[in-house]
């Protein structure tokens, strides 16, 4: 009696493999669309970059932060980037006072995945979220 069916190899290392008589075609599809399923639900996290000045203003700072709380609550990590022109290169000092004052701010809601490092002529320092 020629039923349609296959047998198909489920565990092929288990000591006996595992073997089921069913329709292999569907058995492939069913397969494929719970991988697709499962892609779909993953969140892939992205970076997300906040470019700073060392001297940077009240004002400007605070629309950063602002933003830099928004991805944080999308569950995306921040690359926190400063950038030194000309003479401001003197003063690190300013940017690294300014990195810490936002490592601070966001120390409830982020925590530092890449401490503060000097990469040319910027400085930068990667957050990512808490869960």
């Amino acid at each position: 009696m020629d039923a349609g069916l296959d047998l198909v190899e489920i565990q092929p290392n288990a000591k006996p493999p595992v073997c089921k008589i069913l329709d292999y075609g569907r058995y492939k599809y069913q397969a494929q669309k719970k991988a697709a399923e499962t892609r779909k639900k993953q969140k892939t996290v992205e970076i997300k970059e906040i470019k700073m000045r060392p001297n940077i203003d009240t004002h400007d700072y605070e629309v950063k932060m602002r933003n830099m709380l928004r991805f944080f609550n999308d569950g995306d990590k921040v690359k926190v980037t400063l950038r030194f022109r000309g003479r401001e290169m003197a003063h690190q000092d300013l940017g690294m006072k300014l990195l810490i004052k936002v490592r601070e701010e966001t120390a409830e809601i982020a925590k530092v995945e890449s401490n503060p490092k000097l990469e040319g002529r910027q400085m930068v320092m990667v957050l990512s979220p808490i869960k």
